[in-house]
């Protein structure tokens, strides 16, 4: 059980990690636009993960097929949903972009009855704990961020996407399982460099952009913390917790967002607020409690 607890620390890391990146975007975007703000962020994650690879002497594989998996993952984990959620947040609104996009553990849950085999499928359990997560954000953000669902229908189909995206890329976890986390987080975000850089050139002219001393702090952050750190911690968690249990972390990033408006905008925690944020904490727990004996097993791997 101690293990597992330390996996529900990383958990939370994670989640903090994530959660406070859409801060240090919206400040970065200031100065900087949106696809030169995510090249740069996975150029600085991918060049600091290839040099400790280097200083521990783990070595990229240069066979097709792992590149192949590396780069499918890019798209499904990062350069899809980043453009998805770049563009629909735009026109759906803040407030329901951030419930559609924490659907990802709902959608390991629908989607692992098409990938994974019958011994690996989650449970009642599971499935319980996904929907008062989902339950809980909604709560922490407000009932009212539903009313304008079905409105902008497109838009919010995107962001709905991003999050499928996000389930599917969690479900191909296993695929990495024979690799140490940093390979595969230092692979896929090389890939997602190959597109969004060129994407940047050809669209944006990032030479003539003069970012401030607060953009260029935010994309040091978002590089080095928000991408380079947390893809290693996610890679570890996909491996230990499955993908339903590292998807869950989505219900807690919007508890993140209150906590860092009510450390640093001195905002004010309601009652239903704090309500929710004990339903997802809740929900992450179920999601992630072991299953007697085999508690020990990823929660993917176990009936």
């Amino acid at each position: 059980m101690p293990h597992r607890s330390f996996e529900f620390v990383l958990l939370g890391v994670l989640a903090l990690c994530w959660g406070s990146s859409y801060m240090w975007i919206g400040l970065a975007l200031e100065t900087v636009p949106p696809a030169t703000l995510m090249a740069v962020r996975v150029l600085l994650a991918s060049v600091v993960l290839l040099l400790i690879m280097m200083a521990r002497g783990i070595r990229l594989p240069l066979d097709r097929r792992h590149w192949k998996q590396f780069f499918i993952q890019s798209l499904l984990n990062g350069t899809g949903p980043w453009l998805f959620l770049a563009w629909g947040q735009q026109y759906a609104g803040t407030a329901v972009s951030s419930v559609l996009n924490s659907t990802s553990p709902l959608w390991v849950f629908a989607l692992s009855f098409l990938f994974l085999k019958r011994g690996q499928l989650p449970g009642k359990r599971q499935l319980t704990g996904a929907l008062l997560g989902f339950s809980g954000v909604v709560m922490i953000i407000g009932i009212g961020a539903l009313e304008s669902l079905g409105q902008n229908l497109l838009p919010q189909l995107a962001v709905f996407l991003s999050a499928a995206l996000y389930g599917i890329a969690a479900l191909r976890g296993h695929l990495f399982k024979d690799l140490p986390p940093i390979v595969p987080a230092t692979g896929m975000l090389m890939c997602s460099a190959l597109v969004l850089v060129p994407l940047s050139l050809l669209t944006e002219a990032p030479w003539t952009l003069t970012p401030g001393a607060t953009g260029w702090v935010s994309m040091i952050v978002l590089g080095l913390v928000c991408t380079a750190f947390a893809f290693l911690i996610y890679f570890r968690l996909l491996s230990t917790l499955g993908p339903m249990g590292t998807a869950s972390q989505a219900y807690l990033r919007a508890g993140v967002g209150v906590f860092l408006g009510v450390v640093f905008l001195s905002e004010s925690l309601d009652l239903e607020t704090f309500a929710g944020i004990c339903l997802a904490i809740l929900g992450v727990v179920l999601i992630n409690w072991p299953r007697g004996r085999n508690a020990s097993q990823p929660a993917s791997a176990v009936k």
